[in-house]
């Protein structure tokens, strides 16, 4: 059965999804192996609470040779389990060309928030608005403070620049006229966690 890795920095909810729908005979793989650069990160803990290997990768500096060295622990640390697919499930770090060459075509991002599909700045929403691409680690909070009628979530593969590379599945998310960020991430979670699980099995079942 093909392997997954997941790698993530917070609460693990899509983490959970894959693991909801494996324990159901659902998931076209296994996950087997969760990594985060957190050591607190409960999405540590569910993979332990299901007997699945967790480690946890610590990045002393964001940037310069320490940011290599710790690079080039956490792809040992995958290799280690050859997966056939690596999920990035909110991991808030970027990573490398040097790190995804390691894994080519195996890496996919979720992202809370619409993305083109033409790496542009704007996305052309199903009724015809155009609303700007969010990028970074406080999309949500974006979605609110620029009053958008719409927002959403990605699933992409990976490349060098920030939340950027070709589309596998999106999905749109009204914001609502009372929505605080919490209640708007909680809605756009609901989505991903359905998305991450149907787009992981389409990728493995044609692989």
């Amino acid at each position: 059965m093909p392997s997954i890795a997941v790698l993530l920095s917070g609460s693990g909810s899509n983490l959970q999804a894959l693991l909801d729908a494996q324990a159901a005979g659902e998931l076209a793989g296994e996950v087997t192996l969760v990594v985060s650069d957190r050591a607190q990160a409960y999405g540590l803990q569910r993979a332990l609470n299901a007997g699945i290997a967790a480690a946890y990768v610590p990045l002393a500096t964001p940037r310069g040779p320490l940011r290599r060295q710790w690079e080039q622990r956490l792809a040992g640390v995958v290799a280690c389990f050859d997966p056939d697919l690596i999920v990035l499930a909110g991991f808030m770090r970027v990573l490398s060309a040097e790190f995804l060459d390691r894994f080519p075509n195996r890496v996919i991002n979720q992202h809370p928030a619409l993305l083109p599909a033409d790496g542009g700045d704007t996305v052309t929403t199903s009724s015809g608005i155009v609303i700007p691409a969010l990028r970074g680690a406080h999309v949500v909070a974006d979605a609110i403070r620029l009053r958008l009628p719409v927002t959403g979530c990605t699933i992409h593969r990976v490349t060098p620049r920030v939340d950027d590379g070709p589309i596998l599945a999106s999905a749109e998310v009204p914001v609502l006229p009372d929505d605080t960020v919490e209640s708007l991430h909680e809605r756009i979670k609901a989505v991903e966690r359905r998305l991450i699980v149907a787009t992981v099995n389409r990728l493995l079942r044609r692989e």
